[in-house]
C-alpha cells in the first residue's frame, strides 16, 4: 500500500474515527506521573469483559512502574481505519493492539516503531518471542514493527449434544461432510453452522485458507493481486455457498459482524462454528466447556490440484508502539510488562489463546483441549497471510466483496462463478 493510498483511506475515514487525545503527556521525572493510551482489540465477550479483564493488569503496572494506562477497548469493525487515520494524522494513542495481518500495511505508514534488535533487547530480546509469531510482525526482510501478544488459529466448534442427538459420532473432516452433516443438524430454530457475513476481516481470513487449499493465491511473488483467478473464485463460492446452496447458515448471518456467530453458537441457535479461541468467549455466555468439541478446520475431500494442506491462517494480535508518543520508554516498559511470563499466562489463559513468548509456551495453562488444537494447528497446518504493503486493503476488499456475496445469497439470488468473478476482479480494480 501505498502512503498516498493510506493517506486517501484514513482521510476518508478520519471524520467518522472518534481519536483519543494524543499520546500520553511527557514527564521528565522517569516513570511515575506518566500516562499512556492504550487502544486493545476486543478480545472477549464484549468490550467491557475486555476493560474488566485488562485493568487489574493496567493496574499492577502502575504499582510496579509508577506509569498510568488509559485503556480504551475497541472493536474489531473499527480498529484498522481508526489505527490508519492515528497514523496519518499523528495524533492517537501510544500503544495500540493489531490484528497480526495488518503487521506490513501499518509499517508501510512509517508512523510504528520498529523493533530493531537493539529495541528488542529492551523488551527481553528476539529469542523470546515464537518465530513463526514475530515473523507475522512486520514485512520480511525489515524489522517488525509490533510484537506477539496473542498467538491464535482457527477450529471448528460443535455442540456436542447437537451432535449427539442427530446420530453424528464425529466432527466433520471435510467440508462435504461439513454440507451433510449441517443439514442433519439444521431445523427447529437451529442452523447448522454461523458464519459472520459482513465481516470483511473474517470473510478475508476464510478466503485465504479457502484459496489455500484450492491451490489459490492473493498476491503473486512481485506483490501484485491476483484476485480473480478460477482457484481464487472457487475456494470464495465454496464458501458463501454454505449458505448459498448448501443453506446450513441462517441467511440473517449476512448481517452478522460483530461475534453474533459466536453468540449463536453458545446459545445453542447454531451447531456449529469456525472462529479463533473462542473458549473465553463462550465461557462468558454461560456455555460449559463440555459442552462443545474442538476439531481442526476441515479440508476438501479431494484436493483441487495445487491444493495446499493449509486449514488456518496463522492469526494473531500484535503489540505497537506509535512513533508519535511522547513517552517512549514508558510504551517499550508498557509491552515489556504485557509480553512477561507473567502476564502471558494471565491473559492468554483468560483469553484461550496461546502465548507466543517461548518461555511459558509449555505452561499447564495452555494443555486444555482447545489450546491442543490450536496449537497442533500453528505447528502443522496454518500459513501466514501475504506480509505486503497491501494486505489490509487486501482484507477490505475482498472481505466486502463476500460480504456483498453473502447478502445476495440472503436475498435469494443466485451465486454464480460468474458473479464472485465479477466481485473479486472488481476488488482487484480497486487495488490500482
Amino acid at each position: 500500500m501505498s502512503r498516498r493510498h493510506l493517506a486517501t483511506l484514513a482521510a476518508a475515514v478520519l471524520a467518522a474515527a472518534s481519536l483519543t487525545a494524543c499520546g500520553g503527556s511527557d514527564d521528565p521525572s522517569g516513570g511515575s506521573g506518566k500516562t499512556l493510551t492504550y487502544w486493545a482489540s476486543n478480545q472477549g465477550a464484549s468490550l467491557e469483559a475486555d476493560k474488566k479483564i485488562l485493568q487489574p493488569e493496567l493496574d499492577r503496572f502502575e504499582q510496579q512502574t509508577g506509569i498510568k494506562v488509559t485503556v480504551e477497548v475497541v472493536p474489531w469493525s473499527d480498529l484498522l481505519n481508526r489505527l490508519l487515520t492515528a497514523a496519518t494524522s499523528g495524533q492517537g494513542p501510544d500503544v495500540v493492539n493489531i490484528g497480526n495481518t495488518w503487521s506490513a500495511s501499518l509499517q508501510a505508514t512509517g508512523a510504528m516503531v520498529e523493533f530493531d534488535d537493539a529495541t528488542l533487547d529492551r523488551i527481553g530480546g528476539r529469542d523470546r518471542f515464537v518465530p513463526a509469531a514475530l515473523a507475522a510482525a512486520g514485512a520480511a526482510g525489515k524489522p517488525p514493527a509490533a510484537v506477539p501478544l496473542y498467538s491464535l488459529a482457527y477450529a471448528l466448534y460443535y455442540h456436542k449434544k447437537a451432535f449427539a442427538d442427530a446420530g453424528i459420532t464425529a466432527p466433520p473432516t471435510t467440508w462435504e461432510e461439513v454440507a451433510q452433516v449441517g443439514r442433519r443438524l439444521t431445523g427447529g430454530g437451529r442452523w447448522g453452522l454461523a458464519v459472520e457475513g459482513a465481516n470483511p476481516s473474517e470473510n478475508a481470513h476464510h478466503a485465504f485458507t479457502f484459496s489455500q487449499q484450492y491451490g489459490g493465491e492473493w498476491f503473486d511473488s512481485a506483490g501484485k493481486p491476483t484476485f480473480d483467478t478460477p482457484q481464487n473464485v472457487a475456494a470464495v463460492k465454496r464458501y458463501v455457498d454454505l449458505m448459498a446452496v448448501d443453506r446450513i447458515v441462517n441467511p440473517s448471518n449476512a448481517e452478522y459482524a460483530q461475534n453474533q456467530s459466536v453468540s449463536d453458537f453458545a446459545n445453542g441457535r447454531a451447531a456449529m462454528l469456525l472462529w479463533q479461541a473462542a473458549g473465553a468467549n463462550l465461557t462468558a455466555q454461560n456455555m460449559a466447556a463440555d459442552a462443545y468439541g474442538v476439531a481442526p478446520v476441515p479440508f476438501p475431500a479431494v484436493p483441487p490440484a495445487g491444493g495446499k494442506k493449509v486449514n488456518s491462517m496463522v492469526a494473531g494480535i500484535n503489540m505497537a508502539v506509535f512513533k508519535h508518543t511522547k513517552n517512549r520508554d514508558a510504551a517499550l516498559e508498557f509491552v515489556k510488562f504485557m509480553t512477561s511470563d507473567a502476564e502471558q499466562v494471565t491473559l492468554n489463559r483468560t483469553y484461550g489463546s496461546l502465548s507466543p513468548v517461548t518461555s511459558v509456551a509449555d505452561d499447564p495453562a495452555f494443555a486444555a483441549p482447545e489450546q491442543k488444537v490450536l496449537r497442533e494447528t500453528l505447528a502443522t497446518t496454518a500459513a501466514p497471510l501475504p506480509q505486503v504493503p497491501d494486505e489490509s486493503t487486501f482484507e477490505t476488499l475482498v472481505g466486502t466483496a463476500i460480504k456483498e456475496l453473502f447478502a445476495d445469497a440472503a436475498r435469494g439470488r443466485p451465486v454464480t462463478e460468474e458473479s464472485v468473478r465479477q466481485k473479486l476482479g472488481k476488488a482487484q480494480q480497486q487495488m490500482r
